[in-house]
């Protein structure tokens, strides 16, 4: 039902807007770990927005900011997105490295985005408890700081809904089960969709 709901609006929807690329930048989050990628959330924007809009995946398992802003300056150049999702952090956050070194990656990326014409959407995430609130509260608030500082759309929680239910996480307590896909597109699309409004 939802399916047909979501096919149903988003005909309409895509009618409205003028054809645009939309890039994902991420980790495994949005690679699809551990699950088939063709039923990622990323494989269902896709299949949502297709043939009007192009997506574009170029997320990879155990990603950095780091590694993502020294990868992003060729994606943008080869593929000219309208807009950048941008979703990556949690790493940075597993492996212990300095809050503003993450948030400076971050920025860097915005700033080069929207520099070659792209509408960003900064992505936010959360670190387990155990990681400690001197490090997980400015980590967390780092996103919305990039996103408000640069005007950009802003996700505070990319697994809203599904990382607290155990039945829609992995065993290993960090990754959605494909089950939790729609759940995260649901959780991303309003934004895409503003996006895709503006730029149309």
């Amino acid at each position: 039902m939802y399916g047909l709901f979501l096919a149903v609006f988003l005909c309409h929807f895509t009618q409205l807007s003028q054809a645009q690329t939309i890039l994902v930048h991420g980790d495994s989050l949005s690679a699809g770990y551990g699950i088939n990628p063709q039923e990622s959330w990323v494989a269902l924007l896709t299949q949502a927005l297709q043939p009007e809009h192009e997506v574009l995946n170029t997320s990879i398992s155990g990603e950095t900011t780091r590694g993502g802003l020294e990868r992003l300056p060729v994606l943008l150049s080869s593929v000219k997105p309208d807009i950048l999702i941008l979703e990556l952090g949690a790493n940075d956050g597993l492996r212990g490295f300095p809050v503003t070194m993450m948030q400076q990656n971050l920025e860097a990326m915005v700033t080069m985005s929207q520099n070659m014409g792209a509408s960003v959407i900064v992505v936010g995430t959360h670190l387990p408890p155990n990681f400690g609130k001197r490090y997980t509260e400015p980590f967390f608030k780092a996103f919305e700081n990039v996103a408000l500082a640069s005007g950009s759309a802003y996700l505070p929680f990319l697994l809203e809904g599904v990382a607290l239910e155990p039945s829609l996480m992995q065993s290993d307590g960090l990754h959605p089960t494909a089950e939790a896909q729609p759940i995260i597109l649901q959780n991303v699309l309003p934004l895409v969709q503003q996006a895709l409004t503006a730029g149309g």
